[in-house]
């Protein structure tokens, strides 16, 4: 699906959507509590239903209502299963782990470019803790045997990701375990979420030392508002659109609360170290070029994103006639004028919009290339962006 989008500014008041990061933990927390958890989150993309599809998989009965999920927790753990992890990062690596502290023979099924984005420390560590992996083909990944609780180690620098499946698995065990993490750690806001999440069921954990036992359930949770999703209409008005928007916490451990902070900073050139938010770029990159540029520093991990998203941001900026550049590990956004122009999503929900925010400074339309992406984390988003005002096109393919 392309969408051919007017240049126009958007108005009105909207709500932030549920927090997808947090909506991974509290499923997989509730998923092994003592008792039902009643989680509200009455919005859901595909990443958030691919966990809860294999946290099904793996025993938990899940059920879908117009305003969250219920969870009744697993209660006979399965000898083998398969879990289709579909495009979600976050549920391959947060599941890797937890599968193999429940000693299940699992095969994960993986779409998109998920087959090619790292598990590297976190493959080595888990054989050196008792797991046996193995890549059946380029799509699946299987795991045996079984994590043994104790000491591990994992470098920080890659994935929080990662630390958030060890301590996931560490809690599933049957003796305390402990996570030491070396080199620096990218991202600690996510891995703050974790820890809160498990706290929030009732866990004792102390920085990277996990208890074991069964989890808790607070019977009712509500999933905060995500400020990664949010952070696109809060650039819109950043860029002269009248809008509000409501549902976010603002004593949220999301690293990416940090735009807010960010929109009022990129008014003046400025350099933004970006290891503590990365989904953040896309954006901030859009709101950056409209004012007087940027620097944004230690983008690595970008490159491994649903795009390599070095690569899509300055096309996108280029599409839509404004300049960047990037070495290693910075990126340059010169400021100018967007003039319109096709971008391509490449398949990257942040990306598409990204760009549609673009549109709402633009002199002429922006098109975006395969726009239903946005269904990856906000599939509202199209919907939303038109009853604020926002005129586009759409071109079915």
């Amino acid at each position: 699906m392309d969408i051919r989008i007017l240049p126009g500014k958007l108005h009105g008041t909207i709500a932030a959507i549920p927090s997808k990061s947090q909506a991974h933990r509290l499923l997989i927390c509730a998923a092994f509590a003592d008792s039902q958890t009643t989680l509200i989150c009455p919005d859901t993309n595909r990443d958030i239903e691919a966990t809860a599809a294999c946290l099904r998989a793996l025993g938990a009965e899940i059920q879908r209502t117009d305003w969250g999920y219920v969870i009744n927790p697993i209660v006979n753990i399965p000898e083998t299963a398969t879990l289709n992890c579909e495009e979600s990062g976050s549920t391959l690596r947060f599941l890797l782990p937890v599968a193999g502290a429940l000693g299940v023979d699992t095969t994960f099924q993986m779409a998109g470019r998920l087959p090619c984005r790292p598990l590297s420390p976190l493959w080595e560590e888990m054989e050196r803790m008792g797991c046996q992996l193995t890549r059946p083909s380029e799509t699946t990944i299987r795991c045996c045997g079984k994590l043994r609780p104790g000491e591990y180690e994992i470098d920080g620098g890659v994935s929080s990701q990662f630390i958030t499946g060890l301590l996931f698995a560490c809690a599933l065990m049957d003796r305390n375990s402990h996570i030491t993490v070396t080199g620096k750690l990218e991202s600690r806001p996510y891995v703050d979420m974790t820890l809160d999440a498990v706290r929030l069921f009732g866990r004792t954990v102390s920085d990277f030392s996990v208890t074991s036992g069964a989890f808790i359930s607070p019977g009712e949770i509500t999933v905060e508002g995500d400020w990664s999703n949010a952070a696109f209409f809060l650039a819109a008005k950043a860029l002269g659109s009248d809008i509000c928007v409501e549902n976010l916490n603002f004593e949220s451990a999301q690293g990416d609360m940090a735009c807010h902070r960010l929109f009022a900073e990129l008014t003046q050139n400025c350099t933004v170290a970006c290891e503590d938010i990365p989904d953040l770029v896309p954006i901030l990159s859009i709101v950056a070029a409209a004012n007087r540029g940027a620097t944004f520093t230690n983008i690595r991990r970008l490159r491994l994103k649903e795009s390599d998203r070095v690569a899509s941001v300055i096309a996108m900026l280029s599409a839509l006639g404004c300049q960047a550049s990037a070495t290693e590990d910075t990126l340059t956004v010169l400021p100018g004028q967007f003039r319109g122009g096709t971008v391509d999503s490449c398949g990257d929900h942040r990306i598409a919009m990204a760009a549609a925010i673009a549109a709402t400074v633009a002199k002429s339309p922006v098109t975006v290339l395969g726009a239903e992406c946005v269904s990856k984390s906000y599939p509202a988003f199209w919907e939303e962006y038109k009853r604020l005002g926002g005129q586009y096109e759409l071109n079915l393919r």
